[in-house]
């Protein structure tokens, strides 16, 4: 059987199901959003004058999630119309709708009878052949359905995404005996290329993998705290970035899920699982439950392990169960991890060190492997579904397993044996064996081992392009510090930065360059695109405020001009050029894809020019070609009032506007209509590279060079007044005044008539020029300093 999802209904409004509405509607997918009926009118109804019976009364809680959507922060939406797409109703009046629905979203109490009973009454209205999943946490997908018919539970499963919906990585789809496995297979296809997740299947076991792991790994953190006389905020400074989690690291983590939340999953395992170590690991504490009983939940409460009284964030003592000022903890090993350059090397140094926070550290790790180890056969078909579970729902860098190699599996084997752990048959059998990996990797090839077996290669879709494994292929086509350009096939050249935030430089500028010579001359189109955290982040600001500070301008003009020039160059180059920005885009990174021919984004791009938040403009071509973008439908158009479109051009860069998403970015017109948008990031350089071979397999031509028609002097007055008024009224400083003055001279070409035609160059010259006036302004050079020390922006 084919299936197919183009409408849905969502049972259950609360955070979780309007999470779901949502993200269903940021991929364009339709959704009913239904709630149980209210039992009584509200103070607020009552005073509208509304009956039990009306439909706002009756649809009330679907309603209400609505509106939270469209305040949620961070947005939950891609852009605020997406909310138009939920349609919302309740499970009295509207359960006929179910029948006409490809997919039925069970997403209300974790309680098990309830749960049953809804699926009764589902099945009553359901049209053989419609999915139906419930997103549980951990309840028993087979027990929940076992009321059911066998055609509903063919057609049954688990799919349990995590929150937030829309950021959240992981979807974990859990099969019962019987479901369809083409519908599995479906349902993993359609995650990861329509909703754009990672997926795993796990086994219908207690709280599935990733909670079931994670769970377990926040207890043992807290029995290991209070065994080694640590406090809260200690236990955040070790378990965050240095051991590869979170920066919310472990208790301001519990402190945003929920202290309630955390307790009810762990109480699942404790309830359901057999073995009495396992049961003992999973009680919670006395303080926890006093907590709970005290209505100290986290940020839902105002207070939780931390609390904050004005300025000061106060940390809790669990001896005491009062609240202290927050500590920052110092420890050898802690300080000498956080100097090594990656997680495996940060990871090593705390673990084998000496002091508390080593023993601590290696502790939780000792007893989170081994018991991850115990339940693979259990929870899941092999380690990579582990490893990824745990690193797209906790967001570790590292997976259990590629932890344990991490920090040497001999090594560590042997300390625990000498502490007297226990270890797993399958581990001391595949060391025995020889090896001494659970991953290896081979011409860029990396397989992982199957307990009781061998080492089998990871398959991946042929969509995902590893950067990393081509350049171990030798696919490296020419590289320096800052950049490379691989082969990525197909005659496709991709260009990568890889300088340290991706911030562009001198060698950076040198090689594309280097690209554009090398794919004009042998290859079929350029990607621009990498696989960092970031696509980039802007130019390198601390070497620009040395040489500011040090006042050599003539040095930085001929490497703004020579940053200019190369994009120019970009632009026309006689091959398709497709850019594939993600996550910050910031400045001098937004300037490195317009010259593109196209954009393909990914959805959770963050974009936008945000020089001024330290003192400058945009000086690569930035208001050039937002400018280009905002008026190039009127340019030809003689009638045309220019003058509107060069406001929004002016109001998006002086207000350094980011977007939310892909999409937002498209109205702020950092996009085009014909860019691209890429929902799993996975598949983005994939998506690019297709886009590029698209325009290379049409006949490629480059573009012709035109003429801009610009506002001139009198609309360089309009700006001038606007930016004047903002003064007046108190929103911005003489200084933000003296920026938006060169930012709207440049956008309005400079002091000529209005409709005055000008060149690409002479608008080049003209932010240059202002780009380098504003480096030798003290106030610029401080919010430069500012925010390289501070990591945000100064306003003085």
């Amino acid at each position: 059987m084919d299936f197919a999802v183009k409408k849905v209904a969502v049972i259950g409004s609360g955070v979780m199901g309007s999470g779901i509405a949502a993200h269903l509607a940021n991929v364009g997918i339709p959704s009913y959003l239904l709630d149980i009926v209210p039992k009584e009118l509200t103070e607020q109804e009552v005073r509208k004058g509304l009956t039990i019976d009306h439909p706002q009364v009756r649809n009330r809680f679907a309603l209400a999630a609505k509106e939270r959507l469209l305040k949620s922060k961070p947005a939950l939406l891609y852009t605020p119309e997406n909310v138009d797409l939920i349609t919302p109703g309740n499970l009295e009046d509207d359960l006929a709708v179910l029948s006409e629905v490809d997919w039925i979203i069970e997403v209300v109490v974790e309680n098990l009878e309830v749960k049953q009973q809804l699926f009764e009454k589902i099945e009553q209205v359901w049209k053989p052949g419609t999915i139906v999943s419930s997103n549980t946490s951990g309840i028993s997908i087979n027990r929940m359905s076992e009321r059911c018919s066998k055609p509903f539970r063919e057609h049954f499963l688990g799919t349990h995404f995590f929150n937030p919906v829309r950021y959240m990585k992981l979807l974990e789809v859990i099969p019962c005996t019987e479901t369809k496995p083409e519908l599995v297979e479906f349902m993993v296809n359609f995650g990861e290329r329509v909703l754009g997740k990672g997926v795993v299947v796990c086994k219908d076991t207690v709280n599935f993998i990733a909670n079931r792991i994670g769970t377990y790994g926040l207890m043992v953190t807290v029995q290991e705290m209070v065994k080694n006389g640590l406090g809260i905020d200690d236990v955040d400074a070790i378990t965050g970035p240095v051991m590869g989690r979170p920066k919310s690291a472990t208790f301001r983590t519990l402190d945003l899920v929920g202290l309630d939340t955390f307790v009810h999953v762990a109480n699942n395992v404790h309830a359901n699982v057999a073995d009495r170590d396992e049961k003992a690991a999973f009680v919670v504490p006395e303080f926890m439950q006093q907590m709970v009983q005290r209505g100290w939940l986290g940020e839902k409460t105002k207070q939780g392990f931390y609390k904050k009284e004005g300025k000061d964030i106060l940390a809790l003592d669990y001896n005491t169960l009062e609240y202290r000022p927050k500590q920052k903890p110092q420890f050898a090993s802690l300080e000498a991890a956080k100097l090594q350059k990656d997680t495996k090397e940060k990871l090593r140094a705390l673990v084998y060190g000496q002091d508390a926070a080593s023993l601590f550290a290696w502790g939780v790790l000792k007893r989170v492997l081994l018991y991850t180890a115990e339940r693979v056969d259990e929870i899941a078909d092999d380690i990579v579904s582990i490893d990824k579970a745990m690193k797209w729902g906790f967001n570790w860098q590292l997976g259990p397993f590629e932890t344990w190699d991490a920090i040497g599996l001999d090594k560590s084997l042997a300390r625990m044996k000498q502490e007297g752990e226990t270890i797993p048959d399958w581990v001391e059998e595949m060391v025995a064996s020889g090896k001494t990996s659970f991953y290896t990797k081979e011409g860029g090839v990396k397989s992982f081992y199957m307990p009781k077996g061998e080492y089998k290669e990871i398959e991946e879709q042929k969509e995902i392009i590893d950067l990393q494994v081509l350049k171990e292929q030798g696919k490296t086509i020419r590289s320096n510090s800052g950049a490379s350009l691989i082969d990525i096939g197909d005659g496709i050249a991709c260009l990568e930065f890889h300088s340290p935030n991706q911030a562009i430089g001198a060698d950076i500028t040198l090689m594309i360059n280097q690209a554009c010579e090398e794919v004009s001359k042998n290859w079929r189109g350029l990607v621009i695109g990498n696989q960092a955290k970031n696509f980039c982040v802007g130019a390198n600001l601390m070497l620009l405020l040395m040489e500011a500070q040090d006042e050599n301008w003539d040095d930085i003009n001929w490497t703004v001009k020579q940053f200019q020039d190369t994009l120019m160059r970009l632009k026309y180059l006689d091959k398709p050029v497709v850019a594939a920005p993600f996550a910050m885009t910031l400045g001098g990174g937004i300037e490195v894809c317009f010259p593109a021919d196209r954009i393909q984004a990914a959805a959770e791009s963050y974009i936008g020019l945000v020089e001024v938040g330290v003192g400058l403009i945009p000086g690569g071509g930035g208001n050039k070609e937002l400018l280009i973008r905002h008026t190039e439908s009127v340019q030809d158009q003689k009638d045309a009032d220019l003058q509107p479109l060069v406001n929004k051009t002016f109001e998006t860069i002086a207000m350094a506007k980011v977007s939310t998403s892909g999409y937002d970015a498209k109205k702020l017109g950092y996009l085009r209509r014909e860019d691209g948008i890429t929902v799993n990031n996975d598949y983005l350089l994939h998506d690019a590279k297709q886009t590029a071979l698209a325009l290379a397999n049409a006949g490629y031509k480059p573009p012709q060079k035109k003429k801009i028609r610009v506002v001139g002097e009198p609309g360089y007055a309009v700006m001038k007044i606007a930016a004047y008024t903002m003064k007046q009224s108190g929103y911005i400083s003489d200084h933000d005044l003296k920026i938006a003055d060169k930012l709207a001279f440049v956008l309005a070409g400079g002091r000529v008539p209005a409709n005055t035609w000008v060149t690409e160059e002479y608008l080049l010259d003209l932010e240059r020029e202002a780009f380098l006036s504003l480096c030798g302004e003290p106030k610029s050079q401080e919010r430069m300093q500012h925010m390289l020390t501070k990591g945000k922006p100064l306003r003085n």
